[in-house]
């Protein structure tokens, strides 16, 4: 069944978004990326609507959608934080959300049958010190994704939200020492987590084996996850 399925991840490059496309193509999914780096089947910025409408036509009917396109943003007190980087930030991380999913989610529907995993982040739960908009944007990641679970639960589409802890990936290269040491200090097992053990909640997630589970957000944190 799976190989008849089209799986289309966002930010899929690099890092987590990488790692799920693997991970989905080893499931027997047909996977296409999108992302702003070169190497993506699609080039799209997922901030801007006209780009990510165009990009829904010429990949046809999605079965599952990855949302993993993300930045960090400003590391800064929110003091400090200039509001064009502030809302930079928000138009990445929760409007690209909200616009694929936007765009995928009535085709879905008229077939009745779905995934969406969305990409939030502990951030989003805990809130990290020095990075306000990044943890504010994935709050709000969160948020939609138990809105859209609970308007989609009698559907047949699945939307649930992977929360990872710092994770080795190329974004999370560029975060400054002393923050990712204090993020990595959170985590009992003492160590960063792997892209690939994320992309294995991921490929659950986005099968029929997940099918009594919406809107609920998935702890990956090592240990961290208080709640």
């Amino acid at each position: 069944m799976t190989e008849s399925r089209i799986a289309l991840v966002t930010g899929g490059v690099s890092g987590l978004g990488e790692a799920s496309a693997a991970r989905l193509a080893d499931e027997g999914y047909r996977v296409v990326t999108a992302d702003i780096a070169e190497g993506a089947d699609h080039h799209v910025d997922v901030t801007d609507a006209a780009s990510v409408d165009r990009l829904a036509g010429e990949v046809g009917p999605v079965d599952v959608l990855i949302n993993s396109a993300g930045i960090v943003g400003p590391n800064a007190p929110l003091w400090e934080v200039d509001p064009t980087a502030w809302e930079r930030t928000f138009a990445v991380n929760a409007l690209g959300t909200f616009l694929m999913c936007r765009a995928v989610v009535p085709g879905m529907r008229e077939r009745g049958w779905g995934r969406i995993v969305n990409f939030a982040s502990m951030a989003g739960k805990d809130g990290n010190p020095n990075l306000s908009a990044y943890s504010a944007s994935k709050a709000a990641v969160i948020a939609l994704t138990k809105s859209l679970g609970k308007e989609l639960a009698t559907s047949g589409v699945l939307v649930n939200v992977v929360t990872p802890a710092v994770i080795e990936t190329p974004m999370n290269a560029t975060t400054a020492p002393d923050v990712l040491a204090h993020i990595t200090g959170l985590i009992p097992m003492r160590r960063l987590g792997r892209a690939e053990e994320v992309a294995e909640l991921v490929a659950w997630l986005a099968t029929e084996r997940c099918s009594f589970s919406t809107g609920a957000v998935y702890d990956i944190s090592g240990g961290r996850a208080t709640y």
